[in-house]
């Protein structure tokens, strides 16, 4: 079976909880040196210390992703540290769902800031790295919700199909620098992404479908390593993935 994991070096953002800290804990028990980041600075610490203490490879920097300075140090801290940047994955997102007509325009702002110009911030930060390589891979989580809407998505699927296009656009371009690209669409997760929802009523309706139908943070974390693992003459573009109950 291709390894094509052990021994790489696996940039994070949003690692501190839910999808991000599985995909650290999984591809670090796999032998790659994974480089945090997260704004809760002391949760990214504590899972650093988890994983060496299980043998791992692991370094935490405090990251806000609104910031592209912040995602520099990141990417600068896996290259000062082990060398060089493998594989980006652009998870840190938000998703404070509401109607439009209740005009939440801070969180417009925000969903826009995380998950699209925190994306944009990460490609930049990892690219110069990658091309003077002549080698990586850019995994960026966008979502269900970037196929299709649902109640109160609109602005949060808007972000997230701005990535798949963003995605695609980089595969094109970077081809040629054997440079590999990856969009994830997870479904329902069980993660704190829901906590990000400022409306109760918009919020309980997803906690409870989520609640009920979710699929474990560790199933995005065996998709990445998945896409990782091919070899180096295969991109894994995209893969887009529901619990069996989910309908939407």
């Amino acid at each position: 079976m291709t390894d094509n994991i052990t021994g790489k070096t696996v940039v994070i953002t949003g690692a501190s909880s839910g999808m991000g800290a599985a995909a650290a804990r999984h591809l670090a028990a796999k032998g790659a040196a994974v480089v945090l980041g997260a704004r809760r600075a002391d949760r990214i610490e504590a899972l650093v210390a988890e994983i060496v203490a299980a043998g791992g490879k692991a370094v935490a920097v405090a990251t806000d992703v609104t910031r592209r300075d912040d995602l520099q140090r990141l990417v600068g801290a896996a290259v000062d540290t082990y060398g060089r940047v493998d594989v980006l994955i652009n998870n840190a997102g938000i998703m404070p769902l509401s109607p439009l007509e209740r005009v939440k325009v801070d969180e417009w702002d925000q969903m826009i800031d995380v998950n699209l110009k925190g994306v944009l911030y990460g490609v930049a930060a990892a690219l110069p790295h990658m091309i003077a390589q002549k080698s990586g891979h850019i995994i960026n989580i966008s979502s269900v919700a970037g196929h299709k809407l649902f109640g109160g998505s609109a602005v949060y699927s808007a972000t997230k199909f701005a990535v798949r296009a963003l995605s695609e656009g980089l595969r094109q371009e970077m081809a040629p620098h054997n440079i590999r690209t990856t969009i994830i669409s997870p479904g329902a997760v069980k993660t704190e992404l829901l906590d990000h929802i400022s409306e109760t009523d918009v919020q309980k309706a997803n906690q409870d479908y989520v609640g009920q139908i979710g699929v474990p943070a560790e199933t995005l974390a065996r998709l990445v390593a998945f896409a990782i693992n091919e070899p180096e003459d295969v991109g894994i573009n995209e893969i887009l993935f529901r619990p069996t109950a989910q309908e939407l």
